[in-house]
């Protein structure tokens, strides 16, 4: 006789990773000839579903991005957040033995990824149209902050620089105070889309044998996500107001403090929310039909006013009350959270999305991949700067190149 089967538990039906299960890239090798942050958040993206990612580095200091601050357990944040899952090799790019191994990397390799200022790539030979040119089955993708030709390809670009180029920070901030983003968007969109587009790239060598030369730009990545400033301004004459947390174009829609001094977000997207808003949350249904708040366009040259009175009723109520009245009509909201917050958020926990990493100096607790599927976590390590060298060559004295046949 079996046993039953156990009562599910709350968290039986989210999807979980199978254990085992390759990853859809293994067997994919990834040379990443790599620095900072844009090239190296593509490649760690390519290592989580496990394609092996070989990282070369300076001797010695490896990355400068492991300088970057000691606050993790003495390495870099941006360091152990962008590099689990790879190998580490050491190599002199400038001496005759560094060139000679790269190319023979190469030579095996499924994938380049290199975001080196254009001329050095280029000494080296690893712009994307070179190493494609001697490795038909490559694909090779650079990342640039301008991209070729142009008064800027040459133009030392970092994120901040990107940001401001490309009209980012004069959307964000307050209206006295133009801001950057907290985090690095311009080396995460270029890193991105370098991702997306390997990825389609290595989908069409499967149908043609044929590797591609990519070119990402972090002017054009961001560019790309500054599609509704753009088209607001270019054809409604002015740019959107910066507003702080608020949104840009529509109220209510964005920060209110309660009572107890938290935060709570809200956002009404549409009159029915607007209705509904007015007479669950605030408790005033007369302002729903108040005419200098009729229609999202009124609401807007009327914002002033209606801050003060969405604010008034917020300092009344304790955050619990504040988001259950927000519930109740149906109007989505948030809690404005710490990073501390964030790490013991309450669905993250319930759908066990933390697990720790191994890095040289102990195990760091990171999130998981936000994509579920059916093959297995990623398990690999942050590397210490030219761990694997030995490693490596031997297996490149072992392994065969490719051949272009």
């Amino acid at each position: 006789m079996t046993a039953p089967d156990p009562a599910p538990g709350p968290l039986d039906d989210v999807p979980g990773s199978a254990d085992g299960v390759p990853g859809p890239l293994d067997g994919v090798l990834v040379v990443a000839v790599e620095q900072a942050v844009a090239a190296p958040f593509a490649t760690r993206q390519l290592a989580d579903l496990g394609a092996r990612v070989i990282k070369v580095e300076r001797p010695g200091e490896g990355d400068f991005a492991r300088g970057y601050d000691t606050t993790v357990l003495g390495q870099s944040s941006h360091f152990v957040w962008l590099n689990r899952g790879k190998e580490s090799i050491a190599l002199d790019l400038k001496s005759d033995d560094g060139r000679e191994t790269l190319e023979r990397l190469l030579a095996r390799a499924d994938v380049l990824v290199q975001n080196l200022a254009p001329g050095a790539a280029g000494r080296l030979g690893i712009r994307s149209a070179q190493a494609v040119e001697r490795h038909p089955r490559l694909v090779a993708c650079e990342i640039s902050g301008y991209g070729e030709g142009g008064p800027y390809s040459d133009r030392k670009a970092y994120d901040l620089l990107i940001q401001c180029e490309a009209g980012f920070v004069s959307v964000t901030g307050t209206p006295e105070q133009p801001v950057k983003a907290g985090i690095s968007v311009a080396d995460i969109a270029a890193g991105m889309y370098a991702y997306s587009g390997v990825l389609s790239a290595l989908h069409q060598r499967h149908r043609t044998g044929e590797g591609q030369a990519l070119e990402v730009s972090m002017l054009e990545a961001l560019g790309e996500w500054m599609g509704f400033p753009y088209l607001y301004t270019r054809y409604g004459g002015t740019a959107p107001v910066r507003a702080g947390a608020s949104h840009a174009t529509i109220t209510p829609y964005g920060p209110v403090t309660t009572a107890t001094g938290e935060v709570v977000n809200l956002a009404v997207q549409n009159e029915r929310e607007w209705v509904l808003f007015c007479e669950i949350v605030l408790e005033q249904p007369e302002l729903a039909t108040d005419p200098r708040f009729a229609g999202g366009s009124a609401r807007q040259a009327h914002r002033a006013e209606l801050d003060v009175i969405v604010s008034d009723v917020f300092a009344g109520l304790d955050v619990d009350t504040a988001q259950r009245r927000l519930d109740d009509a149906g109007i989505a909201n948030a809690r404005q959270r710490t990073m501390d917050g964030f790490a013991e958020h309450p669905q993250l926990a319930a759908r066990d999305r933390w697990r720790d990493t191994d890095t040289p100096a102990g195990p760091v607790r990171m999130p998981l991949p936000p994509v579920t599927a059916g093959w297995a976590e990623p398990t690999g390590a942050v590397p210490a700067a030219g761990a694997d060298t030995g490693s490596i060559l031997r297996w490149l004295d072992e392994s065969p190149p490719h051949t272009t046949s």
